[in-house]
């Protein structure tokens, strides 16, 4: 497989180059968003039809294993996208490194750092969370600063606090770049949960006292959001590797590293630094 040209891009051409890579690898991407999904997708479900109608005489038991369920499903859920995320990021480094690709050697690999993975990603949203509560914008501009670590994670087999301190180098003076890529996710999000999820999300509040359909249009909500996030989170993920590609492109001149050891499976610049005070 021929590799991908290595050379520094405009924020148009990172989100041009990532919609060009998505379709054009549009059944690749597309199995490894979906097929993690697929356990979180069968536990809601399962949970949506299992669970009787509440009675009034056992609220608060209905009401205690709702909450633990919720929690659960919540847990699988976010392991689940953290999968897909990064088996995206090893599927779009491969596309860059001109390697050959496979949904199924991408998540085998993706479930083999999965632990670091998961505690980058909650290390990641505690810091925008404690940025969150200084009226936003810092955590915003924080979460921006984070933005490549699970990439700096899996593709330098790094280890999360590594990685994140890495992160956070390489987008010095580039944090708007990494605003707009986020920024445009957000509004395909949007704009595709308004139109495909959010009539489904009204259909099931029309019929709350009827319980019965209620778990029906419940379940087509669900259905509905998996959907959806299988089609439009891999976008996301895909700029998010073009960029920290171009990043190390800008700034360690990577291009002329891989031309000098194609064959390297890491190609890291020695040194590492410490993560910023507000993440610990």
């Amino acid at each position: 497989m021929t590799p991908l040209d290595l050379r520094p891009l405009s924020v148009g051409e990172i989100l041009d180059r990532s919609f060009t890579l998505y379709r054009r690898h549009f059944v690749l991407f597309i199995g490894i968003a979906a097929l993690p999904q697929l356990l979180s997708l069968t536990f809601q479900l399962t949970r949506t039809f299992a669970t009787a109608a509440p009675n009034r005489n056992i609220a608060l038991a209905f009401s205690l294993t709702a909450a633990l369920l919720m929690l659960i499903g919540g847990i699988i859920t976010i392991v689940a996208s953290l999968f897909s995320e990064a088996a995206t990021f090893l599927a779009v480094s491969d596309l860059y490194l001109g390697r050959t690709v496979s949904i199924s050697d991408c998540l085998r690999r993706a479930w083999s750092e999965i632990g670091t993975v998961f505690v980058v990603g909650i290390l990641t949203a505690v810091a925008f969370l404690a940025g969150c509560i200084a009226l936003i914008v810092p955590g915003i501009y924080i979460f921006c600063r984070l933005l490549v670590s699970v990439p700096a994670a899996l593709i330098e087999r790094r280890s999360a606090s590594d990685a994140m301190s890495r992160s956070w180098r390489l987008e010095e003076n580039n944090v708007g770049r990494a605003f707009v890529v986020v920024a445009v996710y957000f509004v395909i999000s949007v704009a595709a949960t308004m139109l495909f999820q959010l009539p489904f999300t009204i259909a099931a509040l029309v019929y709350k006292n009827n319980f019965a359909m209620l778990q029906v249009w419940t379940a087509i909500t669900i259905v509905g959001n998996t959907i959806i996030s299988s089609l439009v989170s891999p976008i996301f993920h895909i700029a998010i590797s073009v960029f920290y590609f171009d990043l190390r492109v800008r700034k360690e001149g990577f291009d002329l590293q891989f031309m000098m050891d194609p064959t390297s499976e890491r190609l890291t610049p020695p040194g590492s630094g410490s993560v910023p005070s507000i993440l610990g």
